[in-house]
């Protein structure tokens, strides 16, 4: 619940919100998010799903899954406001010097879990709405390779 409170106050402050002028301009280039969640994923990778990002990677991870399924135009159910939100989170993710810059050991993904955590709860019904979709469309791809 703390992390959720840090969180908000970073998201109200000025930083995100310059992130969130940014976030509607690659909102509108699927190039421009396939670009973002790549370099994201890049990122989360070198950091591993342990550690400091052990307990937002499910999330994370979900976010890059929805912003490239919406790139290549699958899953369009996203208000435009909780699609800029959720770019926006990501773009804090990738931002080296934030709150608290990702070179300090042990503390720098700590404002970043605190974001993806808030943003999460500011986006749960489309993140639900997602993954259900999601499943049913690897379901329907399994259903279909196993007619075939």
């Amino acid at each position: 619940m703390a992390s959720k409170r840090f969180g908000k106050r970073i998201v109200g402050g000025s930083l995100f919100a310059g992130l969130l002028s940014r976030a509607a301009q690659y909102a509108k280039n699927p190039d421009k998010l396939r670009d973002l969640s790549r370099e994201a994923r890049k990122k989360a990778e070198s950091a591993g799903s342990g550690g400091p990002l052990k307990d937002f990677w499910e999330s994370l991870t979900a976010f890059l899954r929805l912003i490239r399924a919406y790139a290549k135009g699958e899953f369009r159910e996203v208000p435009w406001q909780k699609l800029v939100l959720i770019v926006a989170s990501i773009l804090y993710f990738l931002t080296p010097i934030d709150v608290i810059p990702d070179f300090v050991v042990g503390l720098g993904y700590l404002d970043d879990a605190a974001v993806i955590a808030w943003v999460v709860s500011a986006v749960r019904s489309v993140l639900d709405d997602f993954l259900r979709w999601e499943s049913a469309a690897a379901r329907a791809a399994g259903d279909s390779r196993a007619s075939s």
